[in-house]
Formats: structure tokens, C-alpha cells, sequence
């Protein structure tokens, strides 16, 4: 729960200071080293109007006017969504609208005063405003701007997968920033400006058992790795990460065993009571679920397993020690 804290408050911080589609980042590429604005699917078909890629604040476009090059120039869109053009005196709005449709009112508004039959190309060569942002325990976090349908996984995988401090679960948050764009994603109501999570477990996303296409906006989280602990007498005491599901047995292995003299019989785990800061002690008999009389508990989040040494076999190991250890230094006799 800690870990899910953490992560909205990152997400509400960032809605804070405005959509992540404002926000200034670095220059993210594709696997294959190339801008993300160079991927064959820039060419998106025409049948479904609203999957084509719309201009978002921020992009830079390259404008091309043929046959008059004192024209054609790349320009960064304004914050306020518009473009400045030579020999057009007002601004044009560049935003949501697809490349096509700009690049035919930008011709109408040089025929209009200037050019008798202009033809007018327009490219989206930075494209910043379809972004998704992966953070936490990845190889590469950051944001990726990626202008075609993307699958979770393929996310996870721009951002080089999980990295040795991941856990076993993932969190999609979708902000509700996806797009200005109005054709894109309707105008969310208050009562609709909740920030919606989704929780994955990141096993079920490596062997595509989870079928989650992603959304311009989305943020993925991946969690690292929550821990269970191991004390007392074992041979290795430390905590260990849970990346999966692990029983009593499983962790006191782990730890790479019992030493001698434990009191087997009262292996106590120490749990934290839900919504305090109080721990439950259970209490379980080692040798009855090794002999399997008893079911192997599945530790739980947090869970400390206090393995107790037995007092008894301990005085009894320090005399047998004390006794063979004295034979060594008795003189050697031979009649």
C-alpha cells in the first residue's frame, strides 16, 4: 500500500503542474535507435478519422510549401496551440487537427492573398503529444512518445523491462490527460477526474496472458519488490524480496537453514494488523509441516519469521562441546 501512496502522489504532482503532454523531456528513441516520429506506422489508414495522429502542443512541425522554399520551415507549436507563418498575418491552429487538415487550411489562407494554387505538405518530424511515461523499477524510465497504438508490454519493453529491484506487480494510471482533442477522448466531467489504476501482475504481462492496449497519457508504474524478513537463529538472517508467492519453509531455506538447538516447535511469524502499526505473532511447529501434518504457510508483506533457539538442546550442545573438546587435550598413554 505504501508503494500505491507513493505512486499517486507522484501522478497527482504531476497533474498539478499541468498534463504530462506539457511537460519539457528528452528526446526518447525506439529499439531500433531512430526517433519515434520515423516508425512506419506514422502512416496511419484513413478509415477511422480519430486513430490518425493529431498535433499536440509542443510538436514541431516541418511546413513545406512547394515551389516557394522562402516558405517552407520547420515551427514548434505554441503553447497556445497555434503556428506563426510568413505572409499570414494571423496565427492558425495548429492543435488537434491532423496533418492533412492543417496543411489544407494553411493552403487555403495563402490562396486567399497571396498565392494563386498553393500545395502545402505538413509533417509532425517531433512528435510530443501522444506521451506515456513508464517509471519505477525499469531499466529506462521515462517517457516515450509514440505515436501508434501501443501494447503493455510493448511499453515494457521500450523502457528495457523490469530491473533486479522489481517486485511482482505493475500499475497502469490513467490520468484522464490522454489529449486535448476533443474528437480524441470527450472532455472528462468533474465526477470524472479521478485518476483510474489498474494492477497487473508483471508475469501475467511478460507472457502476454493480459491483453491492455495503452492510451496517450497513460503512466505505468512498476513496483519494486516488497520484502519478508528472517531472524534469529539461521544462518543467513536478512530480508528477502518477494517475487512471488513464498511459505515459512520456503523463506527459513532461504536463509539457508536452522542452526543447532532451534526450537523447532515454536517457529513465530509476526504480522502487521491491518490499518495499525501492531503485529499478530502466529505460531507454528516446524516439525509438523515438514512431516507435513500441517500446512506451509504462505508468508504475507512485511511478515518477520522469528526463529527462536531451544535453551534445553542449547546447554546440552555446550556441554557435549566442552566435554569433546576436553579429550583433545588429554595427554595420550600408551602402556
Amino acid at each position: 500500500m505504501k508503494a500505491v501512496r507513493v505512486f499517486l502522489a507522484f501522478i497527482f504532482s504531476m497533474i498539478s503542474f499541468g498534463s504530462i503532454l506539457g511537460q519539457e523531456t528528452g528526446n526518447v528513441k525506439s529499439p531500433d535507435g531512430k526517433p519515434a516520429v520515423d516508425d512506419p506506422t506514422v502512416a496511419v489508414s484513413d478509415q477511422v478519422n480519430n486513430e490518425r495522429y493529431r498535433i499536440g502542443y509542443q510538436d514541431t512541425l516541418q511546413i513545406t510549401v512547394y515551389r516557394h522554399p522562402e516558405l517552407s520551415r520547420p515551427v514548434s507549436v505554441n503553447p497556445n496551440g497555434t503556428i506563426m507563418l510568413p505572409r499570414i498575418d494571423k496565427p492558425i491552429v495548429a492543435v488537434c487537427k491532423t496533418e492533412q487538415e492543417l496543411a489544407d487550411e494553411i493552403a487555403a489562407a495563402y490562396k486567399k492573398d497571396y498565392l494563386k494554387n498553393p500545395f502545402v505538405d505538413v509533417r509532425a518530424v517531433e512528435q510530443k503529444s501522444q506521451a506515456f511515461g513508464v517509471i519505477g523499477a525499469v531499466e529506462k524510465p521515462g517517457y516515450f512518445f509514440i505515436n501508434k497504438k501501443v501494447h503493455l508490454l510493448e511499453l515494457l519493453a521500450f523502457a528495457g523491462g523490469p530491473n533486479k529491484e522489481a517486485g511482482t506487480r505493475l500499475l497502469v494510471a490513467r490520468t484522464g490527460s490522454a489529449s486535448f482533442c476533443k474528437n480524441d477522448i470527450p472532455v472528462a466531467t468533474e465526477d470524472e477526474k479521478e485518476i483510474q489504476l489498474f494492477d497487473f501482475k508483471i508475469r501475467d504481462v511478460q507472457e502476454a496472458k493480459v491483453n491492455f492496449w495503452m492510451q496517450p497519457g497513460d503512466i505505468v508504474s512498476v513496483l519494486d519488490a516488497d520484502f519478508v524478513y528472517v531472524v534469529g537463529n539461521v544462518n543467513k538472517p536478512g530480508r528477502i524480496p518477494l517475487k512471488g508467492p513464498i511459505s515459512l519453509t520456503q523463506a527459513i531455506a532461504t536463509a539457508e537453514g536452522t542452526k543447532a538447538a532451534t526450537d523447532k516447535d515454536s517457529i513465530r511469524i509476526l504480522r502487521m494488523k491491518p490499518g495499525t502499526t501492531e503485529r499478530e505473532e502466529l505460531v507454528f511447529n516446524l516439525k509438523e509441516i515438514e512431516s507435513l501434518k500441517t500446512p506451509d504457510p504462505i508468508l504475507q508483506v512485511n511478515d518477520i519469521v522469528a526463529v527462536s533457539k531451544d535453551k534445553t538442546k542449547e546447554i546440552f550442545n555446550g556441554i557435549v562441546n566442552s566435554v569433546t573438546n576436553g579429550f583433545g587435550n588429554l595427554p595420550l598413554i600408551i602402556p
